[in-house]
């Protein structure tokens, strides 16, 4: 398993609290892990149609996420682009 409960907690300690698992930063920073993970996949296993799916679906969900992050709090938003390297 790639993502197991000592790289969650170290995600949710760096970009959010290790109790506020919550925070807007700490979601993106999660999606962000998992979609590097599956990219990484789908280099080597160009025809896993559901692995594809599930990254959409995901960059979805990180994209609302940072538009609501830049609606509410744009300084927030800016910081995780950065630390994240994000590109917009």
């Amino acid at each position: 398993m790639y993502l197991t409960k000592e790289i969650k907690e170290e995600i949710f300690a760096k970009h959010g609290e290790k109790t506020n698992t919550g925070k807007s930063e700490a979601q993106i920073a999660l999606f962000t892990f998992r979609i590097s993970h599956l990219t990484e996949h789908l280099k080597k296993n160009r025809h896993d149609y559901n692995t594809e799916r599930s990254l959409v679906l995901l960059v979805g969900k990180r994209r609302s996420l940072l538009d609501y992050l830049k609606k509410t709090e744009i300084n927030r938003y800016r910081e995780i682009i950065k630390v994240l390297g994000i590109r917009k």
